[in-house]
């Protein structure tokens, strides 16, 4: 007999250390077996481990383990997404240096990770932050700057002038820096910049292969890249020069009554330089975001110049204006401003008492039907003399073909995408491999000095980059002319160190960043598992750097992942009240129903109660996966990550479900209590059912559609629990172990240790096999109806002839009390299916 309850405080440890001793998951490339390369998102090394974390890494963890069974050879690796922010944050508010404390909570996650029981192969384990990583991704960037594929250039960034640092949009609140609380400025600097442009159309029709990404992945994707075809044309001004812009709605052209410049732009600083109030308003649009997403939340604002545009058709005159919506580094500068037809611009003309006409009417709609609101539709045009009553396409050609024939514009295509610009002025990121020499310029570090390795012995109490007082970087010999010369301080954007981490796992020479032979072994990727917000930056970004790697010559596929997976978060419940004007959390564990009615009755304040959201530390609903681990054991944990909710849909936290999936646990170990190895005879029904499982189990496991295995699971549970001793319920008890050694591989061991300690430990085993025969249905259930209500049922061989069923049908005594001697007046027969009797 085995011991009464499945104990997870012993068993966990003991097959973990089992695994590692047998070395079960190291990832063997030589193999002939089929490649398996899984792969789930690395995590920031942020300290801990949380709930959601555990989902994902759950469901790929299933997968390899699967994979294996199946006779794969399975990659399956983790490393930490390490550099960033956070410890250099870290560095200033506590005096710790942030690669201590980053590796401090590496060694937190990584032993969190290994107590839930994944099979990682934590021999390809490394962190971003290691100079064996970052000097071979310092090498990468030579070698796209060698191909043309890097430059530097002024832009436009965020800057703050007493922390002395570039903040990314999300860090300015209200125009203010989120640390120092400065007034931001807008500066430009001299940034590094990869040209992913000049690969947006191979990035936009590679996405018509990826069958097995997600449709809103690729549509997000697709609407980034933003291909669009219109006209760019130039304004004559009235100060004698002129303003090109571009439109992707040239049919709308007769709508136009405003254009718009950037702040930055040569028109608008002519004018500020004359005109006080224009500088002034300048400076006021240096305080704010950089990019179109930053804007689309402001405040449209603008000053009106005394520079006027001519309309290149009707020659009539538009007002110029700078505007704080309008971007230097977007199309040429200057928009066109069509109120009627565009959102933004109808606000802008709204507010500053600019006309706003339609040019194009929808169906049943005037020409001279008043706008509330811009109407973007499609339509026909009005109000728009040789273009009146064109469908919209066709408006389009045609002032696009007008233009060009009278040679004030062009039919254009233009991307939304922009050069990814990769310059961060922070300490902890990799070192930008550049040298700056008065005599000879902007000098690639040569290869044998790789890596620049970031100085330890850096300040962090001072503001601005520790980098650009540091002596190593502040002296050093060019390599070209040896003069004295400094090291380039700015360091990599973070996406760059994804954007190639997964060739690193699957070939690491120490002399080069990945061996082609050994990577293309593993790469595509067949399963990559992720948050959906990922869905742009990381993903494109890792779609570029493998395609401008094959530009190179350094590996010959162009997609790194062939199937992507977007799991749903882990959600729960928290309770919110509005005090003086900001939202208060507490914790579940925090409030009781009765504080909730006082709460209610106190000042008139209101608490949600039991609002299920995503998982925040702010918001006091955040769960710990250590403590539920030591109460219920990784595989409780496990399965329930597993159940329930399909696995792209959120999963709301339940400690109910948790103590379910417990007891689910110690209901699978009793089980072992009944086995009968001396069992003889045949239960013909449950061997059917085993196989129809496992061949089942196996379909949904593949397809990611792990809530539907567990289901499967349950019901053969019940299955061999009502099952009579046997040599098929042996067998089914022994197999019902394999089933769930990829979900619950502590339980599964310390079973097959008990049924089958011969054969070694489960996470070598292979995959029950099926039976095709078995998957075959020999008996049907016949529902017999009279009256169009359901008399009885009865079991038949499949495929039973007609006559043969209409005869039992007819020979059933509830049947016959239905009929009550009422003469036939016909027998309708569907075979395998149905029988129906009309009297």
């Amino acid at each position: 007999m085995t011991e009464q309850r499945f104990d997870p405080s012993v068993a966990d440890g003991r097959w973990q250390r089992a695994w590692e001793e047998a070395d079960c998951f190291r990832a063997d490339s030589a193999s002939d077996a089929p490649k398996s390369y899984i792969l789930e998102m690395f995590p920031y090394p942020s300290g801990r481990i949380h709930i959601g974390h555990v989902r994902n890494y759950t469901m790929g963890d299933v997968l390899a383990r699967y994979k294996r069974m199946r006779g794969h050879a399975v990659l399956h690796p983790m490393g930490w997404d390490a550099f960033g922010m956070p410890a250099e944050n870290a560095a200033m508010e506590r005096g710790v240096h942030p690669g201590g404390w980053t590796r401090d909570n590496i060694a937190n996650m990584k032993a969190q990770l290994k107590r839930i029981g994944f099979a990682i192969d934590w021999s390809r384990e490394f962190a971003t932050c290691d100079p064996e990583y970052y000097g071979h991704e310092q090498a990468l960037f030579l070698a796209l700057y060698e191909a043309g594929l890097v430059y530097r250039k002024e832009s436009t960034v965020n800057w703050d002038p007493v922390d002395m640092t570039v903040l990314a949009n999300e860090q300015v609140i209200d125009g203010k820096g989120w640390r120092s609380g400065a007034e931001v400025e807008k500066r430009k600097l001299a940034q590094w910049f990869l040209k992913i442009t000049d690969f947006a159309d191979e990035l936009l029709e590679g996405l018509q292969t990826l069958d097995k990404w997600p449709d809103k992945v690729r549509l997000m994707q697709e609407n980034w890249i933003g291909k669009s075809t219109g006209l760019q044309f130039r304004f004559a001004l009235s100060n004698g020069d002129d303003v090109a812009v571009y439109s992707t709605r040239p049919d709308t052209i007769f709508g136009a009554s405003f254009v718009a410049v950037a702040p930055d732009h040569p028109i608008a600083q002519g004018v500020a330089a004359n005109d006080a109030e224009a500088a002034a308003f300048v400076a006021e649009c240096k305080r704010g975001g950089t990019t179109a997403a930053a804007l689309e939340t402001m405040e449209k604002k603008g000053y009106r110049t005394a520079i006027t545009a001519v309309h290149p058709i009707t020659g009539a005159d538009l007002p110029v204006f700078i505007a704080n919506f309008v971007l230097m580094d977007y199309g040429t500068g200057a928009v066109m401003g069509v109120p009627g037809h565009d959102q933004r611009d109808f606000d802008f003309a709204s507010k500053y008492g600019l006309p706003i006409l339609r040019v194009v009417a929808g169906k049943d709609t005037a020409a001279d039907a008043p706008l509330t609101e811009a109407e973007a539709g499609e339509g026909v045009l009005v109000n728009s003399a040789f273009l009146n009553g064109m469908a919209v396409e066709d408006a389009k050609a045609k002032i696009v073909a007008r233009a060009e024939d009278d040679g004030w514009g062009e039919g254009q295509t233009v991307w939304r995408l922009r050069d990814w610009g990769v310059s961060r002025q922070r300490y902890w990121g990799t070192p930008i491999p550049f040298i700056h020499c008065e005599k000879c310029g902007v000098v690639p570090v040569p290869a044998d000095q790789l890596p620049v390795e970031l100085p330890e012995d850096v300040d962090f109490q001072t503001p601005g980059n520790p980098l650009e007082r540091h002596p190593t970087w502040k002296h050093v010999a060019c390599p070209e002319c040896g003069g004295e010369a400094v090291r380039e301080t700015d360091t990599l954007d973070t996406f760059v160190d994804s954007s190639w981490y997964f060739l690193r796992f699957a070939s690491q020479p120490a002399d080069k960043p990945f061996d082609r032979e050994e990577v293309e072994k593993w790469l595509p990727v067949e399963q990559y598992i992720g948050g959906i917000e990922h869905a742009i930056l990381h993903l494109l970004y890792a779609r570029f750097w493998t395609r401008a790697l094959r530009h190179i010559g350094m590996i010959d596929f162009a997609e790194p992942f062939a199937s992507l997976f977007t799991q749903g978060m882990v959600t729960h419940e928290t309770y919110s009240r509005e005090e003086g004007g900001r939202t208060v959390y507490y914790a579940p564990d925090e409030i009781s129903r009765e504080a909730e009615r006082a709460l209610l009755k106190d000042d008139g304040g209101e608490v949600e109660i039991g609002r299920v959201i995503k998982m925040s530390k702010s918001k006091k609903n955040t769960v710990d996966p250590d403590a539920i681990i030591a109460r219920y054991g990784a595989d409780a944990v496990r399965w329930f990550m597993l159940s329930d909710s399909p696995p792209e849909r959120d999963l709301p936290w339940s400690e109910a479900g948790i103590e379910g999936c417990a007891r689910f646990v110690q209901r699978v170990w009793r089980l072992l209590d009944t086995v009968d190895a001396g069992a003889s005879g045949e239960d013909i029904a449950l061997r059917r059912k085993l196989h129809q499982t496992v061949a089942a189990v196996a379909e949904d496991v593949e397809a990611l559609s792990f809530n539907k295995a567990v289901a499967r699971i349950y019901e053969l549970v019940s299955a061999v629990e009502k099952a009579q001793p046997s040599a098929d319920r042996a067998t089914a008890l022994r197999d019902l172990l394999l089933l769930v050694a990829p979900m619950m591989p502590h339980l599964a061991e310390e079973g097959w240790d008990r049924l089958a300690a011969t054969e070694g430990l489960i996470a070598q085993a292979r995959w029950p096999e099926v039976d095709p025969a078995m998957l075959v249905e020999d008996e049907v259930t016949i529902a017999v109806q009279h009256k169009g209500k359901l008399r009885d049922t009865i079991t038949v061989s499949k495929g039973l002839p007609k006559e043969e069923l209409e005869a039992l049908a007819l020979a059933s005594e509830k049947v016959q009390r239905s009929i009550d001697g009422a003469p036939l007046r016909k027998v309708i027969v569907v075979p395998d299916r149905l029988v129906n009797i009309v009297t």
